[in-house]
């Protein structure tokens, strides 16, 4: 069986699926990206393919590697896909979201779908059921807005994210996990009802590193799955390296 690599660079972490064939064996975070990181990966799972996608500046020598030891594909506008993009500036569409667009076509082609991604910043994506990316919105991520509460004041502290959060809260650290944690769930939730009253019938599929700390505070039906990224990836990668 042959192996897939599908590397996903955001601007918090940089994590890599393993694919054996259609199936994600497991999903790394590296340590950075540095082309002695990958060629560890490259020694330890002999990949036939490879894949990349990246919102950040990352090293342009993984790029060679990847190239030189697999079939590689990085994602961009350029990429063949699934699905229509808008006219106007399809360069302007992140990676993360088209990478988030394949998925959902792929795995509910029939269907409607919602793609709400909880990274660094929040991105809503919609796709109709005619295989057209509509757009949608982007928002500020769960870390930064508990940062930028430290940040901007001179007293509150930089507090951890929580998923155990109360409604009403009774310290500092709680008062500010409530109005995040739950300020969050509650502006996703209102998306999905405005979307809704546009739409009516469509999925929503929430992923991304946040999902544990929302997944349980959002009221209206959801999937959830960490790894709809990874899928996604995968699935172009196989459209793009035959």
């Amino acid at each position: 069986m042959l192996y897939t690599l599908c590397f996903d660079f955001g601007n918090t972490r940089k994590k890599v699926a393993v694919f054996e064939g259609p199936e994600m064996k497991e999903a790394i975070t590296l340590p950075d990206d540095a082309t002695e990181t990958v060629k560890l990966l490259i020694a330890q799972f002999s990949p036939a393919k490879s894949i990349l996608s990246s919102v950040i500046d990352h090293n342009p020598a993984i790029e060679e590697l990847l190239q030189s030891a697999t079939k590689f594909h990085k994602l961009n506008h350029h990429t063949k896909v699934p699905f229509t993009k808008p006219v106007g500036k399809p360069e302007t569409i992140g990676a993360d979201r088209l990478a988030l667009s394949a998925a959902a076509v792929h795995y509910y082609p029939t269907s409607n779908n919602l793609m709400i991604g909880l990274g660094t910043c929040v991105t809503y994506n919609f796709i109709n059921k005619y295989h057209e990316f509509i757009g949608g919105g982007i928002s500020p991520g769960l870390e930064m807005r508990l940062k930028s509460l430290n940040y901007y004041t001179a007293k509150l502290p930089l507090v951890k994210a929580d998923s155990n959060v109360p409604l009403i809260g009774y310290d500092t650290t709680t008062n500010i996990t409530s109005g995040v944690v739950l300020g969050m769930a509650k502006e996703i939730d209102g998306f999905i009802e405005a979307y809704r009253e546009r739409y009516r019938n469509f999925n929503v599929l929430l992923t991304g590193g946040d999902i544990v700390y929302l997944a349980s505070h959002i009221k209206n039906k959801i999937f959830a799955d960490p790894d709809l990224i990874f899928k996604g990836l995968y699935a172009i990668s196989e459209v793009n390296n035959p």
